[in-house]
């Protein structure tokens, strides 16, 4: 994700492990669920590119379930790569690189996977910001690749819980033009980008997992 100085406590939070690492109570709370989530409906061979991987315990839970994949997570914080480096042990995850989700061109370097995997970011990046994720991601992924897209949303331009609510409005109080995406627009950016969306499927906490293909 860009560096945004101004976003609130409670958007990413991450506290020192051992060593190196840094570990994420939402991490904690939702990785296995989002790993038999991608056992269930991603590939279970190939390469898979996690963008904004942040501590790494994510890739960490995804590779145990999905051991014939080749793992490459990334992020755009050397801290926060570090941290994946020092939580990854297993020999399908690869070394964590830079990688800005946001920023064009990506999709270009990066062609060929045959999943993208994206937690807990939409919400606190701009809409400009993220039609350029999506379109880079269409260019990145092969023909029939998955792309698994997990968080928080809108449902019908309105969040789903109070929780949901106060967490929106803190982060459009930080930065006006991040905050929740509605659903349906996500899924209309994908179609815009060249992907086919699912109906998107419900998670723990209210959150969703929108899982959308490249075409064949």
């Amino acid at each position: 994700m860009p560096h945004r100085t101004q976003l609130p406590p409670n958007a990413s939070n991450a506290t020192p492990d051992t060593g190196a690492r840094l570990s994420a109570p939402a991490a904690v709370r939702n990785a296995a669920v989002i790993a038999e989530m991608l056992a269930v409906h991603g590939p279970h061979e190939g390469r898979a590119l996690e963008l904004a991987s942040g501590t790494g315990q994510h890739v960490v839970a995804f590779a145990a379930h999905l051991p014939h994949i080749e793992w490459q997570p990334s992020d755009i914080d050397p801290d926060r790569r570090a941290s994946i480096d020092a939580w990854a042990d297993a020999s399908n995850i690869l070394p964590a690189i830079d990688l800005d989700a946001t920023a064009s061109g990506w999709g270009a370097r990066h062609k060929g996977q045959d999943m993208i995997v994206l937690v807990n970011l939409m919400h606190l990046i701009s809409e400009r910001e993220a039609h350029i994720l999506l379109h880079e991601v269409s260019d990145a992924l092969r023909h029939g690749g998955l792309f698994a897209l997990y968080g928080p949303f809108l449902r019908e331009g309105r969040p789903v819980s109070d929780t949901d609510a106060e967490f929106d409005a803190s982060l459009r109080a930080s930065d006006p033009e991040i905050g929740y995406k509605d659903v349906d627009a996500i899924m209309r950016w994908m179609r815009d980008a060249g992907l086919h969306p699912t109906t998107p499927l419900p998670m723990p906490a209210n959150n969703l997992m929108i899982l959308a293909h490249q075409p064949l």
